[in-house]
């Protein structure tokens, strides 16, 4: 009958729970197959640190790994690390880590943050998720999006677990829906706003992603219009909404989209919007709006408008160069385009079209 393996012993001179050396490389104690009653001196060979089991830490290779997660660690890392379950309770109990979501935890001193939130949904959650909603719209920078919201995307044939986070699930998932932003997986531009259209947001709200995804050149309504036959389906109505929305987008603000609007209803040719003008290779200026047609150039000046002096100066020589070039200038204010349409409307075929003004409508 074979002999039975050493009976293996901690510093503490209790019996070790684990049947192997437990390395020292992860803080853990050192052992020896000796008893400690068989140890001369001390109790302990040369070379063996005492320390007690409360002391137990996590190695560099580990906080350094936390340390491009926002301090977070899995218990797959830990694993391949060395660490085992009962020294990972042992971690926890000594206020180590903690665990913040299904087998995620965080290393201590790392600050609860909204990014830290973000990675833990990401790495509980598995390779095949993704930031998305309105917390994609925030990492992408859109308009009037939420600064605090923590959602994800996973496939529908994937269960998540029970997490405290908002999952979503979906079966449309295509390569050029997801990408990278400051280190997390997160969906496009293009499909957040899909995303944001089926969820049920208010309308002015995919109107801001729309137009701020294009200001921020992360889409375009020509990439929106291509991806619409795929998201199209049985229950998607956020996808008419959005095909209802591109009609009058390519603007960058809410006004430019409401004077697209008034151009259309006008019964004008859509305009170029967001044209770079040039002359001999000097870039004169970049208009809002330009009826090639008519030689027409159209701007849209908020509520706040150029008030300084250096301002209007600026303003003063602008106009001066397109007119220059051979463009008519036109510009309308806030409190037209959203106070007055019937008046933008009839203006813009007086000045816009060979048969002048028509009939304005209601």
């Amino acid at each position: 009958m074979p002999a039975p393996p050493p009976r293996l012993w901690c510093d503490r001179r209790e019996p070790c729970p684990r049947h192997h050396p437990v390395c020292g490389a992860i803080g853990v104690n050192r052992v020896t197959d000796t008893a400690p009653e068989t140890l001369a001196g001390d109790g302990f060979p040369f070379g063996v640190v005492r320390r007690p089991l409360w002391d137990m830490k996590l190695d560099d290779e580990l906080n350094e790994l936390a340390a491009t997660q926002e301090g977070l660690v899995t218990v797959q890392q830990l694993r391949s690390a060395g660490v085992s379950p009962w020294t990972q309770r042992v971690l926890v109990a000594d206020g180590w880590m903690h665990r913040i979501a299904p087998r995620v935890y965080a290393v201590r001193g790392a600050p609860d943050t909204h990014r830290q939130r973000l990675r833990a949904g990401l790495l509980c959650l598995g390779e095949r998720s993704w930031i998305s909603h309105e917390a994609a719209a925030a990492l992408h920078g859109l308009d009037r999006s939420s600064q605090t919201a923590v959602e994800f995307t996973v496939d529908r044939t994937r269960r998540p677990r029970v997490i405290p986070f908002v999952v979503h699930s979906t079966t449309r998932l295509s390569p050029v829906d997801h990408v990278v932003v400051d280190g997390f997986r997160v969906m496009s531009a293009t499909r957040t706003i899909f995303d944001l259209a089926l969820a049920r947001a208010h309308p002015r709200r995919i109107e801001a992603a729309i137009d701020s995804a294009v200001r921020l050149q992360l889409s375009a309504p020509e990439v929106l219009a291509r991806r619409l036959p795929d998201l199209r389906g049985s229950g998607r109505w956020g996808c008419r909404l959005v095909e209802e929305m591109i009609t009058d987008s390519g603007g960058h603000t809410m006004l430019e989209r409401r004077f697209l609007e008034l151009a259309r209803e006008a019964g004008l040719p859509r305009p170029r919007t967001q044209v770079v003008l040039q002359e001999g290779g000097r870039h004169i200026a970049r208009v809002d709006f330009l009826f090639d047609s008519a030689a027409a150039v159209v701007e849209v000046s908020g509520q706040k408008g150029h008030a300084s002096p250096g301002e209007r100066a600026r303003d003063a020589q602008r106009r001066n160069e397109l007119q220059d070039l051979g463009f008519r200038v036109f510009e309308y204010t806030w409190n037209d385009v959203t106070q007055r349409p019937g008046w933008v409307r009839t203006t813009l075929r007086a000045r816009l079209t060979p048969e002048g003004p028509m009939p304005a409508s209601a």
